[in-house]
């Protein structure tokens, strides 16, 4: 495969994009910084020639077929919180946003299922889906970005150790294909053996085979009842091994988080609460365990409690403190959800990865990337979900040598990818590769990997047009066909 050219949005194709959206479209000056770039600005930016803000299926295909008949590149957009440059026009062309098809289209109580499109925000879903009776187990931690980016980069969150991610949600959906073709995958139940998974294909490809239009999305009815602790420890090693102990309790756990004492003393600054203690009965506190269970009613989530206290306790917990009012539960895990705030407002220049690895290597991992630091211009730190291993690591610099500070990144990411695999990890639970992390998935997938990967992009989209730069495809690289 020779390496890929895309053509210019000329005057003509505006006025096609103009009819096929009812006019909602944007050139020059109508396109503002947010449509340039991502929440990790690190990556780069790049100023779209269009943005279109698509309403419908519809429209979305007759966008696809103009630009796919002019090769035009198309890159998918939602509220673009990503966090790996995915959303961000490498290659100009047009930016198809679905922001405006945000409506909740119908819930079937009786199966337990809601349809939507892709732009309503998790926070909406979640609200709307709870006056119901009912719960969307899915919470990545940014609750304001849209479901469909969710599914786009089959987004994990503090849930996923209990209910999954949003992956096990996704019942159907409609997509639209780089060529305009409509097509449906899966169906509102809970079983498919009906051919390849071409639904499941989609969930996690970052819009590089489809833009998703339509979903239908599997609910649980929501426990009456949920109820927090906060388990503070002298180490983080103490920390991390209390949780396989509360798996082996079989204490099933709603949620399960680890923070180290820096971050959370910066993010209570940020909040104005003083939440998490910081020394008890002498002992310094290092880090913390954030736990949640849900039940039927309190009788039976104080019996939990209990359970896990003598669990957690025999595992070197300091204290066990019980989040059990609402308002105590609310500040609890407002610290928790505050952490990258925190992170980015107190930092110049921050890049991420977000590894997964075995529960049990946390701590050596940790300790591992930690000792990369040493003698360079950034600082690391790091949060994440105890309950899955999926850990978030940022590397923080207030320097203002950008160059110097990509330099030391990319080193440190290829060291640190490269212990996570080697302890049975993976470079992304749940942010996904965008262009941010394309060369590390090259060298840790493997040849193979790549060339599968890059095998399905031209079955969907043979001019590859849809998404270029993003995961596996590179149209600056020329390819074996």
């Amino acid at each position: 495969m020779e390496k890929t050219s895309y053509n210019k949005v000329t005057n003509d194709i505006v006025e096609l994009l103009k009819k096929a959206c009812n006019g909602h479209v944007l050139t020059g000056d109508q396109i503002n910084d947010d449509f340039c770039h991502d929440e990790m600005r690190i990556y780069g930016t790049a100023v779209p020639e269009v943005v279109v803000e698509a309403e419908t299926t519809e429209e979305v295909s007759e966008v696809m077929k103009i630009c796919n008949a002019n090769r035009i590149p198309v890159t998918p957009s939602g509220a673009r919180t990503d966090l790996a440059g995915g959303p961000v026009a490498k290659y100009g062309g047009v930016i198809l946003s679905t922001m405006k098809m945000n409506k909740i289209l119908s819930y079937d109580i009786d199966n337990l299922v809601v349809t939507i499109q892709p732009g309503v925000l998790l926070n909406d879903l979640a609200q709307d889906a709870l006056s119901k009776g009912l719960m969307y187990p899915p919470d990545p931690g940014e609750k304001f970005a849209t479901v469909g980016g969710n599914v786009s980069t089959n987004a994990g969150g503090m849930r996923a150790v209990k209910y999954g991610t949003t992956r096990d949600y996704v019942r159907a959906m409609t997509v639209v294909l780089p060529t305009g073709e409509i097509v449906h995958e899966g169906a509102a139940v809970s079983k498919c053996s009906s051919g390849y998974g071409i639904k499941d294909i989609m969930i996690g490809s970052e819009g590089t085979l489809g833009i998703i239009t339509e979903l239908t999305l599997k609910l649980i009815v929501a426990p009456k009842e949920t109820m927090s602790m906060i388990v503070p420890f002298p180490t983080l090693e103490d920390a991390i091994g209390s949780v396989p102990k509360l798996f082996a309790a079989h204490l099933n756990p709603q949620a399960l988080e680890f923070m180290e004492k820096d971050v959370v003393i910066d993010t209570e600054k940020l909040l104005g609460k003083d939440v998490y203690p910081k020394t008890l009965d002498g002992v310094d506190i290092n880090a913390y365990v954030l736990v949640t269970f849900d039940g039927n009613d309190q009788d039976e989530l104080m019996d939990i409690i209990e359970a896990a206290s003598e669990v957690v306790l025999e595992a070197g917990a300091v204290d066990v403190l019980v989040a059990d009012t609402p308002q105590q539960l609310r500040d609890a895990w407002a610290v928790r959800s505050s952490l990258l705030e925190s992170i980015e407002g107190n930092t110049k220049l921050l890049d991420e990865c977000d590894v997964v690895v075995p529960i049990t290597k946390i701590p050596e991992f940790l300790t591992y990337v930690k000792t990369l630091q040493n003698g360079h211009s950034y600082t690391i730190k790091d949060f994440g979900h105890a309950g899955d291993g999926n850990l978030h690591i940022y590397l923080c610099s207030n320097d203002d040598d950008k160059e110097q500070f990509m330099r030391e990144s990319g080193e440190f990411m290829k060291k640190a990818y490269a212990k996570a695999v080697e302890l049975g990890g993976l470079i992304s639970g749940e942010h996904g590769i965008g262009s941010g992390k394309m060369d590390y998935l090259k060298e840790f997938a493997g040849p193979v990997n790549m060339r599968l990967m890059r095998g399905i992009k031209k079955v969907f989209d043979p001019n590859m047009i849809l998404n270029p730069g993003k995961v596996c495809f590179d149209p600056e690289e020329c390819y074996e066909d």
